[in-house]
């Protein structure tokens, strides 16, 4: 399996002409001096978590925010680094492939190169199976050059990626000593950098010399959190979607509803409910002639439905204690075992797959679509026989887009952010930090006006709590990196919910064609992006320099009137920030 990983492609003239494009560099990461500026100590996001993620991980938690500054800044307290030894570095996919990853191994390997021409940059080969196993690649000019903007995951390969157990751990501390490596590059979403900041623990409390560093790249989106703006392959992802969806909306002469599951997991809507707005929706527009329509459903929607939820639990409770799937239903309680029953069979088939490696179902192998398909058309023969539905009989086809996308040529912005986040490995591992993840914000603005930074991982932690055996049994989860859910108060959503009414009844719709990458389309970013306030380290440097103002304008020998004035708006912005931040009760 390893000898078809790392071999020259066949490349399309497309491709060839992707292979082609260089990517451009912020002003801060150009040249060969790395220049870091340290903000404070970083905390928990949910102050009560605080205690519980810095006992788990007490070497790696608190540490400061870091911001790459270009040579040239004035910056008094900045660390600047003009010698650069050689050095080893190992780099690992972890998780489903995504647009734009093998830019990051482009993006660390030439900053290695430029840096130091010396230095070795070893690829792992089947993702953490190969790290395990101490297969690795030697990333070179040669090896890279059909796989620059490319998709797929296929210079490096991965597997069903884990870094969870003991032995799992410890497999990795050992191919890092013995392969003498300075620095780990783990390349992955949510669940990945969890384990790099696990593993940067680990490292650190034994004394391993290698640096953890995680990337930020998941084609779902997830990992968004206050330091990371989005996620490498998420704007492709939407791109080539948008296309399919808009040819689909275009063949069926369609409008769109579009059904969130964070909408219906804070409505606690239920299966039938939800079935019922879709029935209610498809009348609405059968009473207007329209018999045609597109529900678009998120991959996610099955766990946001409670009763669900509840049963996909108790199933994973009974995996878990080696239940063989045949004797599951049998073991069911009362209520699950009756919901169990009332599903079609396909969909109970899926339901006792086993979970994935983060124990969340399966859910690009649950046929969510199909399932609504059924109980919707069931729902509207019975109005039909009832006499309240007299349109045309309902009729359903499934489309399931949750593959198309992950080995897309990645789109120019991906590519860009995939590069830039290689080359701020290196400014990681060329400062000497550890469970730190490579950073980069105030994206809607053009390249030349991104900031690049890096922040510890812990900071990025939160605790699930959750009800175990027993009434009133609370219990806490381990400190983990969550998937982050749709803002229903953010500006995305609030726009999504002002045009809901016209998506459902008006055949509204454009298709924006293929993905571009020159030209009309090229340069355009995902709404999310660009009309969310997202600049958190831009604003947290604005206040660092406010900060540093009312220390200067407030010294010894200042005039009463001005210490008077200063007491009295830090008091009061005192005393907000703290109701801001006080413990939230369980």
């Amino acid at each position: 399996m390893y000898s078809d990983f790392g071999i020259p492609r066949e490349l399309s003239d497309l491709q060839k002409r992707r292979s082609q494009y260089q990517p451009e560099l912020p002003p801060c990461l150009q040249g060969t001096t790395v220049c870091v500026e340290f903000g404070d100590a970083t905390t928990a996001t949910d102050s009560s978590d605080a205690h519980t993620i810095s006992r788990s991980f007490p070497h790696s938690y608190g540490q400061p925010l870091a911001h790459f500054v270009r040579a040239t800044a004035k910056v008094p307290d900045a660390q600047i680094i003009i010698e650069h030894p050689e050095i080893r570095v190992g780099a690992v996919f972890c998780g489903r492939q995504s647009p734009g990853g093998h830019n990051v191994i482009w993006g660390l390997h030439n900053a290695l190169r430029i840096h130091n021409p010396n230095s070795t940059l070893l690829g792992f080969l089947g993702g953490s199976e190969g790290l395990f196993a101490q297969k690795t690649l030697e990333v070179t000019d040669d090896i890279l050059a059909t796989y620059k903007n490319q998709g797929g995951y296929d210079m490096l390969g991965r597997t069903k990626d884990q870094i969870r157990t003991a032995e799992q751990v410890n497999a990795a501390l050992t191919a890092c000593r013995d392969l003498k490596l300075d620095g780990l590059v783990i390349i992955g979403g949510v669940t990945s950098n969890t384990y790099a900041a696990q593993l940067a623990e680990t490292f650190a409390k034994v004394k391993c010399p290698t640096k953890v560093v995680g990337v930020p790249v998941s084609l779902n989106g997830d990992l968004k959190n206050q330091f990371v703006e989005t996620n490498v392959g998420f704007d492709t992802v939407c791109k080539v979607n948008s296309q399919l969806i808009s040819n689909v909306c275009t063949d069926a002469f369609s409008a769109e509803k579009v059904i969130l599951g964070e909408e219906v997991a804070a409505s606690k809507l239920s299966l039938f409910e939800l079935t019922k707005q879709l029935c209610d929706a498809v009348q609405a527009r059968a009473e207007q002639d329209k018999y045609h329509g597109v529900f678009l459903l998120p991959e996610g929607l099955i766990e946001s439905i409670p009763e669900v939820y509840a049963l996909l639990q108790e199933i994973h409770g009974l995996l878990r204690q080696g239940v063989a799937v045949d004797g599951i239903s049998s073991q069911l309680s009362p209520w699950a075992s009756a919901l169990f029953d009332f599903l079609p069979p396909f969909i109970r088939k899926q339901l006792l797959l086993h979970p994935e490696s983060d124990d969340s179902a399966q859910l690009s192998q649950i046929e969510t679509e199909r399932l609504l398909a059924h109980l919707v058309e069931k729902e509207m023969i019975k109005r039909f026989k009832e006499g309240t539905y007299k349109g045309k009989k309902f009729s359903a086809v499934c489309h399931f887009f949750g593959y198309q996308t992950r080995g897309s040529l990645p789109s120019k912005f991906d590519c860009d952010y995939a590069y830039v986040l290689g080359y701020i490995c290196y400014h990681i591992l060329a400062t000497g930090l550890n469970g730190y993840m490579a950073t980069v914000t105030n994206m809607k603005n053009p390249l030349n006006k991104w900031r690049c930074g890096a922040a510890p991982i812990t900071a990025m932690m939160t605790v699930k709590h959750y009800y175990g055996h027993g009434p009133g049994v609370l219990s806490v989860g381990k400190p983990a990196v969550h998937p982050a859910t749709v803002d229903l108060k953010g500006k995305a959503y609030k726009q999504l919910r002002q045009n809901a009414t016209n998506f459902l009844m008006d055949d509204v719709y454009r298709n924006p064609g293929p993905l571009q990458f020159d030209g009309p389309g090229a340069e355009a970013k995902a709404v999310t992006l660009c009309i969310e306030d997202q600049d958190y380290m831009g604003r947290i440097k604005a206040l660092q320099e406010y900060l540093d103002k009312v220390r200067t304008m407030v010294k010894l020998g200042c005039s009463e009137d001005v210490l008077k004035a200063a007491l009295s708006a830090m008091a009061a912005a005192t005393n907000i920030l703290s109701t801001m931040t006080e413990n939230t009760p369980y």
